[in-house]
């Protein structure tokens, strides 16, 4: 039976600001619309945090079970390691996800019914990353899904909720907060080429190779730098205090072309991440000063 910290461990805590900056951003282009709304930017935060600890769960388990985490570089893996039976993570996992839907749907009751269907669309995306006889994480196409639905659906619905306005800057942010959600991603499945490569796990970095996937992370790291302009272009200028995430985004990116592999590659995932958070924390406090 695995452990309290195992049990943490296995939530993987350092990947939760990828789910906390796009609530962050998109709340900021609702206070800059002058249309935040505490509550729902709360209940955004708590679909978007049960969403990613419910799709760590969810990909524990469905690597685990086809043996793809049985050599593993990166943190512990429950199912992989045998810390924990299979049947309990996948548990977790649709607990998790029931936390998300219940959140979801008062945040449905109260601004539009079809974001119902948004939010079950997310759970399938979630779930199938890494499930179901045919998972697209394992067809190169997972940085296509971490964009769409942690930067596009998850920063413009956050602002939605609140504003139930369309609004340009939070497409923008969108954008930005995809980008570094996607680099999070490229730096882990650039450091699992070797092992994913012998379980047949067909990543985009698998189908790229080392040197493009290389090259893919400074492009998105460039595209957010570009988001943080694009923002400030239709709301104020003060957005661009938001570049302050090249702070940690150009460390983590000369360590990437410098041709770290393996464990040498674990320290970008954090910088990463904190860029992620970095960048969304600075955008959204501009736009609320600016608001």
């Amino acid at each position: 039976m695995a452990t309290p910290d195992q049990w943490l461990a296995g939530a993987r805590p350092r990947t939760l600001p990828a789910a906390v900056s796009p609530v962050l951003a998109g709340t900021g282009v609702a206070a800059y619309a002058d249309g935040f709304v505490w509550w729902k930017a709360l209940l955004a935060l708590v679909v978007a945090l049960a969403l990613q600890v419910a799709v760590n769960y969810a990909n524990d388990y469905s690597d685990g079970i086809r043996g793809t985490d049985a050599d593993r570089v990166g943190p512990m893996r429950l199912v992989g390691s045998g810390a924990a039976a299979a049947a309990a993570v996948k548990r977790a996992a649709f607990l998790a996800f029931g936390v998300a839907a219940v959140a979801g749907l008062v945040l449905a009751a109260t601004t539009a019914w079809w974001l119902v269907a948004v939010g079950l669309v997310s759970v399938l995306a979630a779930w199938f990353y890494t499930g179901g006889s045919k998972p697209y994480g394992y067809l190169g196409l997972g940085e296509v899904m971490v964009f769409v639905f942690f930067g596009l659906v998850a920063v413009v619905g956050t602002t939605y909720v609140q504003t139930e306005t369309w609004e340009w800057a939070a497409l923008d942010a969108a954008v930005g907060v995809g980008a570094l959600a996607c680099a999070i991603l490229v730096a882990n499945n650039l450091r699992d080429i070797p092992t994913d490569t012998v379980a047949g796990k067909r990543t985009l970095a698998v189908v790229l190779g080392d040197r493009r996937t290389r090259l893919l992370y400074l492009l998105l790291v460039v595209l957010a730098a570009a988001a943080v302009v694009a923002v400030a272009a239709v709301t104020s200028w003060w957005v661009l205090v938001g570049l302050g995430f090249l702070a940690l985004g150009v460390p983590a990116t000369r360590t990437v072309l410098g041709g770290a592999t393996g464990p040498g590659l674990i320290p970008v995932l954090q910088r990463t991440g904190l860029a992620e958070l970095a960048w969304a924390a600075l955008v959204a406090a501009a736009l609320v000063v600016a608001g």
